[in-house]
Order: C-alpha cells, then sequence, then structure tokens
C-alpha cells in the first residue's frame, strides 16, 4: 500500500465512558494496554508525524491520552509501528523521510525519542520483528535508486536489535545490506517461531491512505509480474534470508496486508482488488499452499488484518467499506469462516491499520484515515463478534495513520500466544 504525505496533527478527543451505572476512571491503573497511533501533523515546527499514547481502559475499552503526548515521531508522515516484545520500545517508519524512529517507552506509557535510521531504500512502509525481539524488518517500497518518478522493485531490510533497543548494521545479503523482493511491496510478517518472514508484492499501484509524489500514478515497470505474489525467506539465528524454494508463491491480483497465525501453521494476505482474503498453510521449509476452499469474501478494499491473542479469529479492515469483517480459524485447517454478524460499522470510512488489544484480547482499535477518526470494538472471546465501544469512533486532529498497542500491568486473564515449530 501507497500512503499520502499529509500534513496535518493528531491531538486527541477521548473520553471516559459510563457502564451501567457506574462511571470508569481512565485512570492509569484501570490501564490495561497502551495504544499508541501515529498521523500526520501540518503544526509541527519540524514537518514531523507524531505518535499520540492512549490509556486503554479494562473495564469499558475507553482511550483517554496519555499526558506528554503527542510526541514527534521523528520523520513525515508515519505509517507503520510495532512494539517490541518486552515493551520496552516502540519503532516507527516514516514513510516520507525514507527512515525508522526508535522510542523508549517510559512507565507512564509516555514515548522518549533515542534514535533515528535512514533506510537503505526509500518509502518504508511495513514492519515486523522476530518473537524474540532481536530483528527488525523493514520493507522498503523501492530500492536504491527507484520512487514514484522512476519506480522499480523493493526492498527487505534486516536490523539486529541491541539490548538496550537500537539498531546494528543491516544484516548483509549477497554482499548488500537489504534483500530485494517485486513491486510495490505491501505488508512483511514474520512466522511467530522466527522460522519465516513473508513479504506481499502487490505488483500494481494500489492507493489507500497515500497518494503518489508525482502528477499521474506511477507507471508499473514491464519486469513486474503481471498478478500479485508473497515472497518468502528462511531466517537464521542472525537474520540472514535464504529464498524458501518455490518462491515467489501466486497471491491473487493485488496482496495487501499479511499475517501469520499464532501457531506458525498458516499465513494470510488481502486482495484488495478482488475483495477477498486468501489463507495458505505452511508447508515443511515454509513454503505456501493455498486453502483449497479460498479465496474467502471481504468488503471493499481489504488493507488491513490482525489475527487475535487465542488464534481464533481473524479481522480485515475494509477500506472502502466502512467496516471490519470478521471470521473464526480452524484449529485444524486454518480455515477462516465469516461469522455471523460480519461486517462491523466502524462509524467512519477509511479503516486501514488494526490491532487486537495484548493483554486481554477483549478489544480492537484501527485508523480511521479517510475522516480522522479511530474505531474501539468491544471483542466477544467466546464468538469473536464486534461491538461498538461507547463514544466510538474518537475524534482525532489529522490523519491516524497505523494502531500498535502495549500491555500495561499484570492481567489474571492475560492472553499469552503459544508458539510451535514445523
Amino acid at each position: 500500500m501507497k500512503f499520502r504525505r499529509i500534513g496535518q496533527g493528531l491531538a486527541a478527543v477521548a473520553a471516559c465512558v459510563g457502564l451501567g451505572m457506574g462511571i470508569t476512571s481512565c485512570s492509569p491503573s484501570d490501564t490495561i494496554d497502551y495504544l499508541y497511533v501515529t498521523s500526520n501533523n501540518a503544526s509541527s515546527s519540524t514537518g514531523d508525524g507524531q505518535v499520540t499514547a492512549y490509556h486503554v481502559d479494562s473495564i469499558s475499552g475507553a482511550l483517554s491520552q496519555v499526558a506528554g503526548t503527542p510526541t514527534d515521531s521523528g520523520g513525515a508522515n508515519p505509517v507503520a509501528e510495532i512494539p517490541s516484545p518486552n515493551g520496552k520500545y516502540l519503532y516507527v517508519a516514516n514513510h516520507g523521510s525514507d527512515n525508522v524512529t526508535e522510542f523508549t517507552v517510559g512507565t507512564d506509557g509516555q514515548l522518549s525519542l533515542s534514535n533515528k535510521y535512514t533506510t537503505a531504500g526509500s518509502d518504508p512502509i511495513s514492519l515486523s520483528m522476530n518473537a524474540a525481539g532481536t530483528l527488525l524488518f523493514v520493507l522498503d517500497y523501492y530500492g536504491p535508486g527507484f520512487d514514484d518518478s522512476n519506480p522499480g522493485p523493493g526492498i527487505l531490510i534486516v536490523y539486529p536489535i541491541n539490548s538496550d533497543g537500537s539498531l546494528g548494521s543491516a544484516v548483509a545479503s549477497g554482499g548488500l545490506g537489504y534483500t530485494p523482493v517485486q513491486c510495490f511491496p505491501g505488508g512483511v510478517a514474520v512466522a511467530p517461531n522466527s522460522s519465516y518472514v513473508y513479504v506481499s508484492n502487490t505488483n500494481s499501484v494500489i492507493v489507500t491512505t497515500a497518494g503518489y509524489t508525482t502528477p499521474n500514478p506511477p507507471v508499473v515497470p514491464s519486469t513486474c509480474p503481471s498478478q500479485g505474489t508473497i515472497s518468502g525467506f528462511a531466517v537464521s539465528s542472525s537474520g540472514a534470508l535464504t529464498p524458501i524454494p518455490g518462491s515467489p508463491f501466486l497471491a491473487g491480483a493485488t496482496p495487501t496486508a499479511i499475517a501469520v497465525d499464532v501457531t506458525s501453521r498458516f499465513v494470510y494476505t488481502t486482495d484488495s482488488s478482488q475483495n477477498q482474503l486468501i489463507a495458505y498453510t505452511v508447508q515443511a521449509g515454509g513454503a505456501l499452499l493455498p486453502h483449497n476452499n479460498g479465496p474467502f469474501a471481504t468488503g471493499t478494499l481489504p488493507v488491513g488484518l490482525a489475527i487475535d491473542p487465542r488464534d481464533e479469529y481473524l479481522y480485515v479492515t475494509n477500506y472502502n467499506g466502512q467496516s471490519i469483517s470478521a471470521y473464526s480459524i480452524s484449529q485444524v485447517s486454518g480455515l477462516p469462516s465469516a461469522l455471523a454478524s460480519s461486517g462491523w460499522n466502524t462509524g467512519s470510512p477509511g479503516p486501514s491499520c488494526i490491532v487486537v488489544d495484548p493483554s486481554l484480547g477483549r478489544y480492537v482499535y484501527s485508523s480511521l484515515s479517510f475522516t480522522d477518526y479511530v474505531s474501539a470494538a468491544q471483542l466477544n472471546p467466546n464468538t469473536g463478534e464486534l461491538s461498538g465501544v461507547q463514544n466510538t469512533p474518537y475524534k482525532v486532529t489529522g490523519r491516524a495513520t497505523c494502531v500498535a498497542a502495549i500491555p500495561h500491568g499484570n492481567h489474571a486473564s492475560q492472553i499469552v500466544p503459544i508458539t510451535s515449530g514445523q
């Protein structure tokens, strides 16, 4: 997905909500997660985007802004973010300034900018991390020498993460500090068992929350494949990548978002132009086998994808559909089945990035970049159905581009994902 360089700011307008006869306090003691929302910011003196932190209330799922935020993102047009597994660091991809920023997370959820890293290519678009938090995977929309006026293949960069959260030098691949992928990549996902990493290649220009810097859309090079693919790589302990035999794998017309289930047995991607979800079984060696009964229908222009920590439900944001599609996941086959009330209305168009709260797995949040809102939904853990949190969507100032969450404190019902090897 390509992201527009919009210059506006984000100032949260979040309220505590009443449940029954009581009123939630939205105090730090009630916080189960910190939610981080990236956005563009026209009022910033530096021209940077920003990151705003919120408390997630344990009873209601309501959002309240953390004091001292928003914080400058350290670059222009932040479009992707990911926390470290220990919750101490947050990494943000700034699409418009070709860099990744590292933040230290305070005990109150506040952010402190620690470092900036310029990527080897341009327009970083997606981030992922291994389960141990020792490797950061950065997907650049274009490799060195390419841009909107001269489009070409993207690249995948692997950075070692030091114990203090800083990034080391990019892991070498064939004498380079990156690995080429195909054209106009949309997403990257590392399997929870850390053995494989997958990249969705749209091989086409898909415009959602972003436009292009040229007067007309980039022209797809003749060297790009005529349909979408997924590039798959085996990952060594040092972060070195080796192409999986059979890669790249066919993936509909324009695969965008991509995710691997908690057990590392199934891979899912959204085909934005054909309004469908494609499911794969991960075979020995990491090869992908499409599910016999797929693809599966979604709403209009699906661009975001999240799997709940229980590995039971899957959620897809439909950018042009003003909705989130919900599915149950077969624990045996990985087959996604649409829930009875699939198509929960977000209350505003443009849902893009999506996250399930990592502490309890009870709330779902999505950036609504089309009209400057963040949606909040309650997840029924028994059925997977979504229902709106009171006062959703939450109005923000500027264009919200992505969401990420970090657990806060210990909770008796906290969801602890279990990973399994191949």
